[in-house]
């Protein structure tokens, strides 16, 4: 995850062929063997809608799996269902965060490897048989928030 002033076209394009060509030359591959009802799940970030600093490579992939998906979602129709999720904050060593890392989460915790296993299960579903192209954050709610110094346990340092 690299930026304007360290990363280089080899690493940005890099990022790219692992975000987003490789999720597009993999559904490509499998075509032949999908069975009806098949689905394709895209994995975005919430970083499609949202920004740090210095992170324009993983942004950029992030962001062109989800302009992916609801293109190939288009092309596919009728034979494959393609959505995405963009995870936020999610906790993957099984440890409890809490303090102001939780609290300014509006869920109140920060996301847990089961909450957007969850969601692809369900994607993959009959129950979601009339969803495609759609692009489904899974953040806790943060993409939604208003966050300014001093507030839902958050301060800005320089």
């Amino acid at each position: 995850m690299k930026g304007m002033d360290e990363c280089s076209w080899d690493e940005f394009s890099y990022a790219l062929a692992v975000g987003v060509t490789a999720p597009f030359y993999l559904t490509k591959l499998f075509l032949p063997y999908f069975a009806p009802g098949a689905s394709v799940i895209n994995i975005a970030s919430s970083r499609d809608r949202m920004s740090q600093p210095q992170t324009e490579s993983y942004t950029a992939a992030k962001g062109g799996i989800a302009a992916l998906t609801h293109a190939m979602a288009i092309s596919l129709a009728g034979r494959v269902r393609v959505n995405s999720i963009s995870p936020g904050w999610i906790d993957t060593t099984d440890s409890r965060i809490t303090g102001a890392d939780a609290l300014q989460q509006p869920a109140g915790r920060v996301g847990k490897p089961e909450d957007i296993a969850e969601m692809a299960l369900f994607l993959c579903s009959e129950k979601a048989g009339f969803i495609t192209g759609e692009n489904i954050c899974i953040d806790g709610g943060m993409t939604k928030l208003m966050i300014y110094h001093g507030e839902h346990g958050w301060e800005y340092q320089v």
